[in-house]
């Protein structure tokens, strides 16, 4: 038999498992108690505790390099033709083409006008080839070809050439009419790309061959 207990004496229950549906909350003040931290988007993009990322800045218009412009004028100095040194042999040469065209004149083309005529231009030719050559001016823009102070415009040209003669260059505007005259003006080798350059913008290049006439005064160094 076990000894009756006394009703009295206090019974410890025994401890059961929480059926609740919910856990109990923890205390609010410790968690108010934590710090709270914010960020920024810059810093959510980038990461916490990274410098943000500088953009760009993009280059102002004065630090670009300026383009060349394809307008932009040429200028130069030259002679007006090359002067060649005379010998003998070249006033025999002269006298020869002078008194030949004078027997052409007579028997071909029986004209006794153009015969005096030709002497008359020859002395003009040997007091026109012994002065110096001038230094003259230069400049291509848009309007034209500027010697000096007269203008030579495009409109009044159909192409150019270039011409070697020896060791010097020349450029020559082929007239859009038949018999009017070419300009031809000499260059500087160093300034005959930007000068092709500015007139092949404006009109065709064409290969030049030197007729009868051109080889003739070239051949008597005029």
């Amino acid at each position: 038999m076990q000894p009756e207990q006394d009703k009295n004496e206090w019974v410890r229950p025994v401890e059961q498992p929480s059926k609740a549906p919910f856990a109990v909350a923890e205390d609010p003040q410790a968690a108010s108690a934590e710090p709270v931290v914010s960020m920024t988007p810059d810093e959510s993009l980038h990461g916490a505790g990274s410098a943000p990322l500088e953009e760009p800045t993009p280059p102002s218009p004065e630090d670009k390099p300026a383009a060349p412009s394809a307008d932009e004028p040429v200028r130069w100095q030259a002679h007006e033709y090359i002067h060649h040194e005379k010998n003998g042999l070249w006033f025999v040469l002269f006298a020869i083409v002078v008194i030949g065209l004078i027997a052409l004149a007579i028997l071909v083309i029986q004209s006794i006008t153009f015969a005096i005529l030709i002497p008359v231009m020859a002395a003009a030719l040997l007091v026109y080839s012994h002065r110096p050559p001038r230094v003259l001016n230069y400049t291509l823009s848009r309007q034209g070809l500027h010697i000096n102070d007269r203008l030579y415009p495009f409109a009044d040209f159909k192409g150019f050439g270039v011409v070697r003669d020896g060791a010097e260059y020349s450029v020559m505007l082929i007239p859009t009419k038949r018999f009017l005259p070419g300009v031809s003006v000499y260059f500087p080798e160093e300034a005959g790309e930007a000068i092709v350059d500015m007139l092949g913008a404006r009109l065709p290049m064409q290969e030049l061959h030197l007729d009868i006439i051109d080889k003739l005064v070239r051949k008597l160094r005029l």
